[in-house]
């Protein structure tokens, strides 16, 4: 039996391989689509979630590992039905062409704006250097988190 937490639920699952990645779990046994399958090797950031607040790979995160942690996945970062700021900057700020790459790009930078509040370029560039996009939309992604940056004091 693996037990995990997944946007605040707490979930119970038997019979699963405790080293399929957590991508796979998220995905094909909970049905939460968002967090996407890009490289399988942890090197293009599609696939980032949460684990206790911070960005993590999890096409190589064995879901036995994420056990007792508390995962958040972008269907997790609106809250009440409200969009994040980070969400809602995204969209002012015209961010996504194909979109793909997306979630993986909210996820890192919601957990770069909770732990600086309001980043300068660079903290930004750090933050985000392991999250591709074949788009090249990097300029407004930048542009949507400091907007993001002004508008919450708490963009976890």
């Amino acid at each position: 039996m693996l037990r995990l937490n997944v946007n605040g639920k707490d979930i119970e699952l038997e019979n699963l391989d405790e080293s399929t990645p957590l991508l796979w779990v998220l995905r094909d046994q909970l049905g939460l689509v968002g967090t996407k399958f890009g490289c399988g090797g942890g090197f293009c950031g599609a696939c980032t979630v949460h684990v206790n607040g911070a960005p993590v790979r999890s096409c190589t995160l064995p879901a036995s590992s994420a056990a007792g942690q508390n995962i958040r996945t972008i269907e997790g970062l609106a809250t009440d039905g409200a969009l994040h700021p980070l969400q809602q900057a995204w969209i002012e700020h015209d961010v996504p062409q194909c979109g793909y790459c997306q979630a993986g790009q909210l996820m890192s930078a919601a957990a770069l704006l909770a732990r600086t509040p309001a980043p300068t370029d660079a903290d930004i560039d750090t933050a985000m250097q392991g999250n591709l996009c074949r788009c090249g939309t990097y300029q407004r992604i930048r542009a949507a988190i400091h907007s993001a940056a002004g508008k919450s004091g708490d963009a976890s």
